[in-house]
């Protein structure tokens, strides 16, 4: 049967009913009253620190989202482990959910298209978190000028809103991976503990797993061993497999964007402390650092955003 009109009829309305029915949920009220709290703990404590052993640092800011020492106790923690959390939280009954209160094909039944229909609900979680994302950056700001009592520099700002645009991007791909698994699998149960699982895999296991492949991969060579370097082919492979996992992405942009003084992405948690340091980059620079882990971020979420669509576009919705 040919369709008539735009295949984005409806999409509006679709929109603004699951923006609605996400920023009023008690379950979304739940969760974004636990990253409130757990942001702004971490906060007060990087603050103080601040106060008492970086008064002269010129990126004073930076080190409110992540203090110095890499603490576990830091604002780019939290992000990282809450953010895809609430994002599954959002995304893992998106479509089952309409198919088991077998309202889905009554709103197919309007005058709305599958495309409308799952590109509405997908804009509505990206929206939702990224209103609480921006809240949670402006929190920072906000208590930032409050304890500290000096404002942000030009070149701060302009980093941290690399930062939040990065982390949006992040939320993204946990958003649409949560909504391909709701189309995959009709029970929610299923669909939740599979995102939740591969998210434990992920920024878990796969660090150690891809260092295992790495060196199956490209054994070392015993004469850079010999001399206490990595073999390069072995290090590319351990960096490219590592970055097939999100949270490496996200961690690499993030130590670009927030330590100005870190030269290249080799070894990010040495740079991330402070080992590796240099003179400052400039933002553009910074970006230009990161720009693949940047696009890299868009991509993932695009690209499971449309497996999803072509996934659904095939299934059968009738009840």
């Amino acid at each position: 049967m040919r369709r008539e009109g735009s295949p984005w009829r409806g999409m509006g309305v679709v929109f603004f009913r699951e923006l609605f029915d996400n920023l009023t949920s008690v379950r979304m009220l739940m969760l974004e009253l636990l990253v409130i709290l757990f942001g702004a703990v971490v906060v007060y404590f990087a603050a103080e620190q601040i106060r008492t052993t970086t008064a002269e640092d010129p990126f004073v800011f930076l080190r409110l989202f992540a203090p110095p020492g890499a603490s576990l106790l830091s604002f780019v923690t939290v992000l990282s482990i809450l953010v895809p959390l609430i994002a599954i939280g959002l995304g893992f009954d998106a479509v089952n959910g309409e198919y088991n209160r077998r309202t889905l094909s009554r709103i197919l039944s309007q005058p709305i298209y599958r495309d409308a229909l799952l590109l509405g609900k997908f804009l509505a979680g990206l929206v939702t978190l990224s209103i609480l994302l921006i809240t949670l950056w402006l929190m920072v700001i906000g208590f930032g000028l409050l304890r500290l009592g000096i404002p942000p520099s030009s070149e701060e700002l302009g980093r941290g809103l690399v930062f939040l645009v990065v982390s949006i991007a992040y939320a993204g791909v946990w958003l649409a991976l949560a909504m391909l698994f709701s189309i995959v699998f009709r029970s929610t149960a299923t669909a939740a503990l599979t995102a939740l699982g591969l998210w434990l895999f992920l920024a878990l296991l796969w660090p150690a797993v891809a260092q295992v492949l790495g060196q199956v991969i490209a054994p070392p060579d015993p004469r850079f061993a010999a001399i206490g370097l990595p073999t390069p082919d072995t290090l590319a492979w351990q960096e490219g497999l590592a970055r097939l996992s999100p949270g490496t992405l996200y961690a690499e942009a993030v130590v670009a964007m927030l330590n100005p003084e870190a030269q290249s992405l080799t070894n990010v948690l040495a740079q991330f402390q402070g080992r590796i340091l240099g003179a400052p980059l400039p933002v553009v620079q910074s970006v230009l650092t990161v720009w693949p882990q940047i696009v890299g971020l868009f991509a993932g979420m695009i690209l499971l955003f449309v497996i999803g669509y072509v996934t659904f576009q095939r299934q059968e919705v009738r009840a």
